[in-house]
């Protein structure tokens, strides 16, 4: 279902609704959310950067910064996959413990997930935009120097098993997505970054990471090689 279609109009497509495009780090935050905390009857909406769909009239009405991932429930729109992840496990999961309302646990996840936003997530943007919009065929080395220092700082997070202590939770579903990213960009070296390495690969054995993470992975993957031949 596309939201622009002529045919669809927003009224008979306002439900809970991610609006969405898999190749995202923070769309696929979501949809990883989605998956381990088994939120059934979500609706998609591919929106296409491309072509604009995300600076339409009637998407900039719910969302002026024109952002994905967003989430629609019935009337109620948010933004922020981090944002978005909390909204849905506190409404739609019953299962407290990939968010925990304990508020020393919440703060290191919130922690984390500040870190995603300001450290993880900006190191690989900043290394990608170059490739894909700009048409420049290698990784620019002030940007590879800030995602060495992203895994410097994540290597040191993981004094215990998760990367906000021995549970698993939405810090690392949220910092994995980023870090997935990063990993195609310059991958993840084992001898300088083993807790990284291991908490990777474990993350990487869960149901949710190969449902709601490998698909975009392999599009990031497939679009890189494009652009790099």
């Amino acid at each position: 279902m596309n939201l622009f279609s002529s045919k669809v109009t927003f009224r008979e497509i306002m439900v809970l609704t991610l609006y969405k495009l898999d190749a995202s780090p923070p769309v696929r935050s979501v949809l990883m959310v989605i998956h381990a905390a088994k939120i059934p009857d979500v609706k998609y909406v591919d929106v296409n950067l491309f072509t604009g769909d995300h600076l339409k009239e009637e998407y900039l009405k719910l969302n002026p910064q024109h952002t994905i991932p967003m989430l629609t429930d019935d009337d109620f729109a948010i933004w922020d996959s981090h944002a978005i992840a909390a909204y849905l496990l506190t409404k739609y999961s019953n299962d407290k413990s990939l968010y925990p309302t304990d508020a020393k646990k919440r703060a290191v996840i919130d922690q984390r997930l500040h870190f995603d936003s300001g450290i993880l997530f900006p190191s690989g943007r900043g290394a990608l935009e170059p490739v894909l919009f700009k048409g420049e065929k290698a990784f620019r080395p002030e940007a590879l120097e800030k995602i060495k220092s992203a895994y410097e700082f994540s290597e040191k997070f993981l004094t215990n098993t998760w990367m906000a202590g021995n549970d698993l939770t939405l810090a690392d579903i949220c910092c994995v997505s980023s870090i997935s990213t990063l990993n195609e960009i310059l991958p993840i070296d084992a001898k300088l970054y083993p807790q990284l390495t291991a908490w990777f690969e474990r993350c990487k054995e869960q149901e949710f990471y190969k449902k709601g993470n490998e698909p975009g992975i392999e599009q990031i993957r497939g679009v890189l090689k494009s652009k790099l031949g």
